[in-house]
């Protein structure tokens, strides 16, 4: 089972991609003073194809696990976000499976950290 289906419950949708291109958004409660206005999704926020996504760079992240046939099989870890942190929780077979798990999180547009504090070797 896959990162993104173990974590979130999804398939991988069709042309998700690991840094897409934002959509331009337009925030639910607007004021009456800039009816249309639009802004542009925070780089943690943007899900897999460009949309709003509150979870958007932990699915991103899954899904660039997802496509690295080193870590695809791991299911002993988790994958959770705050803010522009990726963090990671949860048991890897090896020191040198999390540096490369740290290495591709941090590969993904709006990670600005990965917290590993909550991993365990072995």
């Amino acid at each position: 089972m896959g990162w993104l289906k173990r974590l979130f419950g999804l398939e991988k949708p069709q042309n998700a991609q690991v840094n897409p291109e934002p959509q331009q958004y337009t925030p639910q409660q607007q004021t009456a003073s800039a009816p249309s206005a639009t802004q542009s999704i925070p780089p943690e926020r943007i899900g897999l194809n460009g949309e709003y996504d509150q979870s958007g760079l932990a699915k991103r992240v899954a899904l660039a696990f997802d496509q690295d046939s080193q870590l695809d099989d791991i299911n002993t870890l988790w994958v959770a976000q705050t803010s522009g942190t990726v963090v990671l929780k949860g048991k890897v077979p090896s020191q040198d499976i999390l540096n490369k798990m740290v290495s591709v999180a941090r590969n993904v547009n709006g990670a600005d950290a990965v917290d590993t504090s909550q991993v365990t070797i072995g």
